[in-house]
């Protein structure tokens, strides 16, 4: 009885504590976060962003570089792991970055500014 009220307050007081939980869970969520509020974006959202900096455009063209080269690093996950989760994180990233992408290709103007 003892050894089960002790088990019983362990479990509890584990449960209680902050930042408790598996990493991959919580890094699904945040992916999951990410996803969604990229989602929720419309490209009038991003136009009306957009400033006409060439700074900019430096930056969108580097962070799509930064995208793709985490989807190849994630693809190489897939091919490599049999973990579940990790499987389930690199599909995420994938997915998540893709859609990061095309936000950030939506972002670019049809012609680069002239100065």
């Amino acid at each position: 009885m003892k050894r089960g009220l002790t088990v019983l307050l362990l479990a509890i007081g584990l449960a209680a504590c902050e930042g408790g939980g598996d990493p991959v869970e919580q890094a699904l969520r945040d992916a999951s976060a990410e996803r969604q509020a990229a989602a929720t974006r419309t490209t009038a959202e991003l136009e009306a962003a957009r400033p006409a900096d060439g700074a900019d455009q430096a930056y969108v063209e580097a962070a799509i570089e930064e995208h793709r080269d985490a989807i190849a690093n994630a693809e190489a996950s897939l091919k490599a792991s049999s973990d579940p989760a990790l499987r389930q994180l690199a599909e995420r990233t994938i997915e998540t970055r893709r859609a990061e992408i095309a936000a950030l290709q939506a972002w670019k103007p049809a012609t680069p500014p002239t100065k």
